[in-house]
């Protein structure tokens, strides 16, 4: 009778196996079936009593496997090092959206100098535009005559106080600019501050007229 009583635990705890249930739920469960069968077991039942506790904690094992995958974090995303970012400063830069397909992949960055300036010592700021082309093809560039871009001095009002062209005559030759991937062009030009009053801040603005979108802008400070 008590080993028939062993073997009717065992097929419990393989219906129990069989229909997956959690095993940390139905742990109590399986604790009053071990005392159960340790107070009516003898010498005889002793391999059936085995076999129960082995299914036991084989179901256990697999339950909290399932559970773990269940409810495993996701990886958060890993950050750049600053070795990646020398061996790869494009990697993860977000790009400028332009209307114009023709034009994506470039970069504008715009440097003035000096900082502040100094209306009584400089008559002129010097003016440093880089185009980059960060796409993974040649992007080529079509003007319509030997200009190039633009530049603007504005109040804060952004109202214009000064255009480059208008002391600069463009030859009327067609022109193309062709720009390799991860290579860039630079335009370096001064443009006159005669406008601009000292303690102020003003706007510098610097663009392509054959190509609007290329647009950059930046503010800076005069010192009398």
């Amino acid at each position: 009778m008590r080993a028939q009583g062993a073997v009717r635990f065992a097929r419990v705890g393989e219906i129990r196996a069989q229909e997956g249930e959690d095993c940390a739920g139905d742990w109590p469960s399986h604790a009053r079936l071990l005392k159960g069968l340790t107070r009516f077991a003898t010498a005889a039942d002793y391999p059936l009593m085995k076999r129960a506790l082995v299914l036991l904690l084989v179901t256990c094992a697999a339950s909290v496997g399932l559970f773990a995958q269940g409810t495993q974090a996701t990886p958060k995303r890993e950050k750049r090092g600053w070795m990646n970012r020398i061996m790869h400063p494009f990697a993860s830069e977000r790009l400028t959206e332009y209307k114009d397909p023709q034009l994506r992949g470039l970069s504008l960055e715009l440097e003035l100098s000096p900082q502040p300036i100094k209306l009584s010592e400089m008559r002129q700021m010097n003016v440093k535009l880089t185009l980059t082309n960060k796409a993974k093809r040649a992007i080529t560039l079509e003007f319509p005559n030997a200009q190039r871009i633009e530049i603007e001095l504005k109040n804060s009002s952004k109202q214009i106080l000064t255009t480059w062209s208008e002391n600069h005559a463009f030859a009327e030759v067609m022109g193309t600019v062709l720009i390799n991937p991860q290579e860039h062009i630079e335009y370096a030009e001064t443009i006159a501050t005669r406008e601009l009053t000292p303690n102020r801040v003003f706007i510098a603005e610097v663009y392509f007229p054959k190509y609007p979108e290329l647009r950059v802008r930046q503010k800076f400070l005069t010192a009398p």
